[in-house]
């Protein structure tokens, strides 16, 4: 056991006979690996090289479907123990819907419409994912594929929200105002009831007490001598702003009655601020989002990656797996491997025809696809910080538009572009139905009304997304009608030597982290696999 040749071939023996984790164990024993005393156990243990050296066991090949996140991601750690990988990608670049559209980029959807993006330099829109959560395992891979991140705005007090078919006014209105209100009045409501013994039976007096010195702190109400009142503060924001010597400022006053602002639902959109997803502070790759996409095919190699190769079949086989896919010059290649791991959305997956059993069809088309659209909306000045003093965030409204993003990065620089739209569902469907120019004029119609006419006159250029009527992709995310059917079950296990993976077998549908998540479980299966055999 002194010398390393002996010690090496030792652990070979052992490994051979027990397995990858009677080998681990004999290495903690030995001091050669860390034991659970030592170091606590990581959620996701990427395989190694030595794994398959240490034990004798030749790699495998692996023929991954789609370039996605999912797809990437899986030959990344795969890579890692030496794991021969070839991805097939029916698209000209990497990323599936990670991508970030330039100067230049084109795209020709399902109903023909053929577009190429005339953004200046500089300028980008991040047709898909957009914002990254601190708690996401994305934030892990740019460090460790030294992706440069900068704050992503996800709300901003100086944004506006835009009910127009819902109470009086029908106006923009800041957000820091509309919580103003709304915080107001309900803690006056509450702080009245609490007064008067509504509540005498689930608070005791000290609870009582408590309750109003929170409330008069929250709703920045009056106290009992008011009546609680809600009266509105600098809270709301000032018509004119505190300046030198005399300007103490004017508080925008008085607030709207109570019924109007319970008319006017904009208590409605402050919830998401809460969810664990939305919650600030929130995150993005400096030039875009496809930063990500781009440093796995690095890490990976972008040799190992065809382009424009369509999968016409999947054949699974007694001792491997065979894909046939049509290159980018039309003729069909055959592509075999150990294993499988496919990853395009399950609508596209249903319809390549296989040999995996009409169970797996079936569950492959029962996620249901969701319509989602985009548009980026580049502006020959940065009206929106000079004019509305709105740096980064979001303005919801319950027009077809939804959402207007102002970007969270180029501030102060001469242009800038906006989401002009971010939909989902059926207002998706009207826009994904018209014209790219058609579906700009719609959402700068829209626009004008929270931003007037400059939101038209400044306009230099747009590039539009349908998700929906996207080729290879024909949709945002997808949703389970169920979960416990059976479907999401069967196609979370792997159909011979095929494996499924991608955000639409997560609990992070929609988002990048889900990806992450699934490529790194089925690695794990698919490596615990190889290791057992």
């Amino acid at each position: 056991m002194g010398q390393g040749g002996t010690r090496r071939d030792f652990l070979k023996a052992v490994g051979v006979a027990g397995g990858a984790g009677v080998l681990y164990e004999t290495m903690g024993a030995l001091g050669l690996a860390p034991t659970p005393a030592e170091a606590a156990v990581p959620d996701f243990a990427p395989p190694r090289a030595s794994d398959l050296a240490l034990t004798g066991r030749a790699a495998k090949k692996v023929v991954i479907l789609g370039a996605g996140i999912a797809g990437l991601a899986t030959a990344y750690e795969l890579r890692k123990a030496g794991y021969q990988c070839r991805i097939l990608e029916a698209k000209d670049q990497p990323g599936g819907r990670n991508w970030t559209v330039r100067g230049g980029t084109q795209l020709r959807d399902l109903d023909g419409n053929l577009q190429r993006a005339t953004f200046s330099a500089g300028q980008y829109m991040n047709a898909g994912p957009a914002r990254i959560a601190q708690s996401m395992v994305t934030l892990d891979y740019c460090r460790e594929l030294d992706v440069a991140l900068e704050p992503f705005i996800n709300q901003n007090a100086d944004a506006y929200i835009y009910n127009e078919n819902a109470g009086p006014s029908g106006k923009p209105t800041r957000w820091r105002t509309a919580k103003a209100d709304v915080y107001g009045y309900i803690s006056e409501l509450l702080a009245k009831a609490t007064d008067r013994g509504a509540l005498d039976a689930e608070l005791t007096a000290s609870d009582k007490e408590r309750l109003l010195a929170f409330l008069q702190n929250f709703g920045a109400i009056k106290g009992k001598a008011k009546n609680f009142a809600y009266e509105g503060t600098d809270r709301r924001g000032y018509s004119v702003e505190p300046g030198a010597a005399e300007q103490a400022g004017t508080v925008l006053s008085p607030p709207p009655s109570m019924s109007d602002v319970l008319a006017s639902q904009f208590g409605t959109r402050f919830s998401f601020e809460f969810g664990y997803d939305q919650a600030m502070m929130m995150l993005q790759p400096v030039g875009g989002m496809d930063r990500i996409a781009y440093a796995l095919v690095k890490a990976v190699g972008s040799d190992l990656i065809s382009y424009q190769s369509e999968v016409r079949r999947i054949t699974d086989l007694a001792d491997g797996v065979e894909v046939v896919y049509r290159d980018a010059k039309g003729k069909e290649r055959l592509e075999r491997a150990d294993f499988c791991v496919a990853t395009l959305p399950p609508m596209v997956l249903a319809r390549i025809p296989h040999n995996l059993g009409a169970s797996v069809t079936s569950a492959l088309g029962y996620p249901t696809a969701t319509p989602v659209g985009k548009i980026g909306l580049e502006y020959k000045s940065r009206w929106w910080e000079t004019r509305n003093r709105i740096y980064g965030g979001i303005s919801p409204t319950d027009l077809d538009l939804a959402q207007i993003w102002y970007p969270s990065h180029g501030f102060h620089s001469r242009r800038g572009t906006l989401i002009g739209y971010y939909n989902t569902g059926a207002n998706a469907r009207v826009y994904g139905q018209l014209s790219p120019a058609e579906r700009t004029e719609r959402a700068v119609a829209q626009g004008v009304k929270i931003h007037g006419d400059i939101y038209r006159t400044e306009l230099a250029s747009a590039f539009s997304v349908a998700w929906h009527r996207t080729p290879f992709i024909e949709g945002g995310w997808v949703s389970w009608p169920s979960r416990t059917s059976g479907e999401y079950t069967l196609l979370n296990k792997p159909a011979g030597h095929v494996f499924f993976a991608g955000d639409w077998l997560s609990y992070y549908i929609a988002w990048q982290a889900g990806a992450f998540d699934s490529a790194r479980k089925v690695v794990t299966e698919l490596h615990e696999r190889v290791m057992s055999s």
